[in-house]
């Protein structure tokens, strides 16, 4: 094991610039780090995350969240572990999968993208991030759950400060006290509308929340509330930087995006390459319950690990050409992509694996769709070159490009 002296350090200026250098260093020669700033051992192998995120030993807990997540969201569903996590998870689970996923929101998902696109489609350029991206997961959450989509700016507000305070690896105080101003903010907005719909059930997502019960046991206004904010900011944030990384590697690599352009069934695997190759979450943490072994030395009981993502998702020890995006590559398959049996590491695995993947799948297979089909010779605006942004999460800043209209002359 090292020190952050020797090994690349994830707050550095350099390595927000460009993690993926940093990664290989870390992945080839410094495995395990103790990471001061952050008082966290940093693991970046596959194999490492991999077993943190399965945690078949009960030796990865998910205590880290009472602090790092709990100020902003209140308790959430990542927080629990035994029966309690199993009958929460039954409770919100049905409504991101199945029938319940393709009669009652594909729909919605459509919708909202369809609205987006016609805001664009024949001006013959477009910022895919600023007038996409970032607006149509939080449209389609609040859609979902009934809510004003007026209020986007605060829903997007609230959760990029959320973001904002769960990336703070620096411990900005500012940036806390943002992050508890959020939780307060979004409860008095939240809880008078969840105790109005338990009163007026419809057909939404929030009625099938407050409706929802298992083994007798029903979701409190403070848990569908935490769940709310939870949703609104992790699916918020990972789709939209999902969505637009998808392009950023599809415009870069030409004939891939001619692929997919002539074969739509190609999606899921645009999509399952973009989450390996430019995950939108680069790092989660997790707890030790006990003292274990990992690559590279030993990680204490009580202690906090920081699982990079961004680095196991591009271990060569897992992949081959690991740095190359390629979505015929054999050694990842769409198929269990977005399942916990998934080859990749971004939505998590295990018990824990990301809850709204599947959702995350529809908005991106129709947000690629539609805009494909409205924007059949998209392209890259002259002169440009997508940069990506963000150490906790990351993805491009800007994604502006041109296209001939459908219908122009």
């Amino acid at each position: 094991m090292t020190t952050t002296q020797q090994a690349p350090d994830i707050l550095s200026p350099e390595f927000a610039s460009d993690p993926y250098t940093a990664y290989r260093i870390m992945r080839d020669d410094f495995p395990l780090i103790w990471h001061e700033a952050t008082q966290s051992y940093i693991v970046s192998r596959y194999e490492d995350v991999e077993r943190a995120f399965k945690d078949r030993e009960s030796v990865f807990t998910t205590q880290n969240y009472d602090w790092q997540i709990e100020p902003v969201h209140g308790r959430t569903i990542l927080q629990l572990s035994g029966r309690e996590h199993s009958v929460r998870r039954a409770l919100v689970a049905p409504a991101f999968r199945g029938n319940a996923l393709e009669e009652q929101f594909l729909p919605v998902i459509e919708r909202n993208c369809r609205e987006l696109i016609d805001g664009f489609r024949d001006a013959g350029t477009a910022d895919l991030v600023s007038q996409f991206a970032t607006r149509f997961p939080v449209n389609v959450i609040a859609d979902m759950l009934g809510l004003d989509k007026a209020d986007h700016e605060k829903f997007h507000g609230w959760y990029t400060t959320v973001i904002a305070f769960l990336g703070n690896l620096s411990q900005d105080p500012e940036v806390a006290e943002a992050g508890a101003r959020t939780r307060v903010e979004f409860a008095e907005y939240m809880i008078p509308i969840i105790q109005q719909r338990r009163e007026n059930l419809g057909d939404d997502l929030l009625s099938t929340l407050c409706a929802a019960e298992v083994d007798g046991t029903r979701m409190s206004d403070e848990d569908i509330k935490a769940f709310c904010s939870l949703l609104l900011a992790a699916g918020g944030e990972t789709t939209d930087k999902a969505l637009a990384s998808i392009f950023a590697n599809l415009l870069a690599h030409p004939e891939q995006l001619a692929a997919v352009r002539a074969d739509r069934s190609l999606i899921p695997r645009a999509f399952a390459e973009t989450l390996r190759y430019t995950p939108p979450v680069h790092m989660i943490m997790r707890q030790t319950a006990k003292e274990v072994e990992v690559s590279g030395g030993v990680i204490p009981e009580g202690a906090t690990v920081t699982c990079l993502i961004g680095a196991a998702n591009r271990d060569d020890r897992r992949y081959s050409a690991p740095d190359t995006f390629d979505i015929f590559r054999d050694d990842l398959t769409a198929t269990n992509a977005f399942s916990a049996a998934a080859d990749h590491l971004a939505f998590a695995l295990g018990r824990h694996f990301c809850v709204g993947a599947l959702l995350a799948k529809a908005e991106v297979e129709i947000g690629v769709d539609q805009l494909l089909d409205a924007m059949p010779d998209i392209a890259l605006q002259e002169g440009f070159a997508t940069t990506e942004s963000g150490v906790f999460t990351r993805g491009p800043q800007a994604v502006p490009v041109r296209f001939t209209p459908v219908g122009a002359a």
